[in-house]
């Protein structure tokens, strides 16, 4: 039981620390760099409590005692696909935090470009693991639970694709 302790507490610092930050400080990092507005920084500062709120919902709920064992598998598929998101999203986090020495004053030029390739390296991870999570195992299909929630996660999933590609589409 208590490595069952370390592992739930383990997911929850990995689900809301990783992805959240992740996307957050590479994109809080460009606007210091007046390379994105308010606004952006504000659509991203949205996703946190999105991504928190969903990944507290799916660890609290696959935790239940009266749901099956096809249902918290099939929740721990969700958030196990979710962590990787957020650990491949992290990778591009380094690119902005040479940000600062990249930028002159007046020439936001090469910072764009690491922007734009961050942002389209982040999207193109989105959209690959979209593809796998819409994919849900038979069984996963078949529970109405585990579809609603999966059904949540891929809406997250398309939220933060489309701010993503709204910010770059500015850029």
């Amino acid at each position: 039981m208590d490595w069952q302790r370390a592992r739930t507490k383990m997911l929850r610092w990995l689900a809301f620390e990783l992805m959240p930050a992740s996307v957050g400080l590479l994109i809080a990092k460009v606007c210091l760099a007046g390379v994105l507005s308010q606004a952006d920084l504000n659509k991203v500062e949205t996703l946190r409590p999105m991504f928190a709120r969903l990944m507290s919902d799916l660890v609290q709920t696959s935790k239940r005692s009266d749901i099956s064992a096809v249902d918290a598998d099939c929740l721990k598929s969700t958030i196990q696909n979710l962590l990787e998101i957020s650990q491949e999203l992290s990778s591009y986090e380094y690119l902005i935090t040479i940000e600062k020495e990249l930028t002159e004053p007046g020439d936001s030029d090469p910072t764009r470009d690491i922007i734009k390739f961050a942002i389209d390296q982040s999207t193109s991870i989105l959209a690959s693991q979209r593809k796998r999570m819409a994919q849900l195992p038979d069984q996963c299909g078949r529970s109405a639970l585990a579809l609603a929630k999966a059904q949540q996660a891929l809406q997250v999933v398309d939220t933060t694709t489309g701010i993503l590609g709204s910010i770059r589409s500015r850029l």
